[in-house]
């Protein structure tokens, strides 16, 4: 994966605020919940307030979308959809927000340990590029268990293609209908970003609550 100085979309300054066909996933030996209990946003249901916690702020970006070089347009599309949903995500894309002149391994780490989730977009580019494998490695060595921080997509790819090191984690199929896997995508990572915050806040409240004698 080379990096390019392209700069379609505006780069986002670090940290700051944002101003077909069912999906078809493999069914692993282990894997996270299922499309079906993620958190489904309504016109009734604001989950603003809870996505303010300083939880989710800790890190740079809510998602960073790993790809191929030749599949660019592709990412971008996808971004395109993260940022405009309301709640905007704050998405990582490498060709946007690497820093230039940085090295490849270096930028590539700190994508990872900067996002909250990552969104794997695998084609037949992504498996043939070494970078990008190397990306994922990366992100499983952060968070190696199937806990809904790493999407896999998959994209005009046949089910036995699928890696073999994502075989723990269900994958959304975009192929034949973009819109609706990508709304899936969003949902994950807003589902996760949720848990995040709810996790926090239960803890602020319990330290409220637990203060030490000596602060009393």
């Amino acid at each position: 994966m080379s990096f390019s100085l392209w700069r379609i979309l505006p780069r986002r300054k670090r940290g700051s605020a944002p101003g077909s066909s069912a999906d078809e996933r493999e069914p692993p030996a282990a894997s996270r919940s299922s499309s079906s209990s993620l958190a489904s946003p309504s016109s009734s249901w604001s989950p603003m307030p809870d996505l303010r916690s300083s939880a989710r702020w800790s890190r740079d970006y809510d998602v960073c979308v790993c790809h191929s070089e030749a599949d660019i347009s592709e990412a971008q599309l996808l971004v395109s959809h993260l940022e405009a949903r309301q709640p905007p995500l704050r998405c990582f894309l490498h060709w946007r927000d690497s820093a230039p002149g940085g090295a490849v391994p270096t930028e590539l780490f700190r994508a990872v340990s900067s996002s909250h989730c990552w969104a794997v977009l695998i084609t037949r580019s992504f498996l043939g590029d070494p970078w990008c494998r190397y990306q994922v490695h990366q992100a499983l060595a952060e968070a190696p268990m199937a806990d809904g921080r790493l999407i896999p997509i998959m994209l005009q790819l046949p089910r036995a293609e699928y890696p073999d090191e994502l075989r723990f984690y269900y994958y959304i199929d975009v192929t034949l209908d973009r819109e609706r896997g990508y709304g899936l995508v969003y949902k994950s990572v807003l589902s996760y970003l949720l848990k995040v915050c709810k996790t926090d806040g239960n803890s602020q409240s319990s330290g409220r609550h637990s203060c030490p004698d000596s602060q009393r």
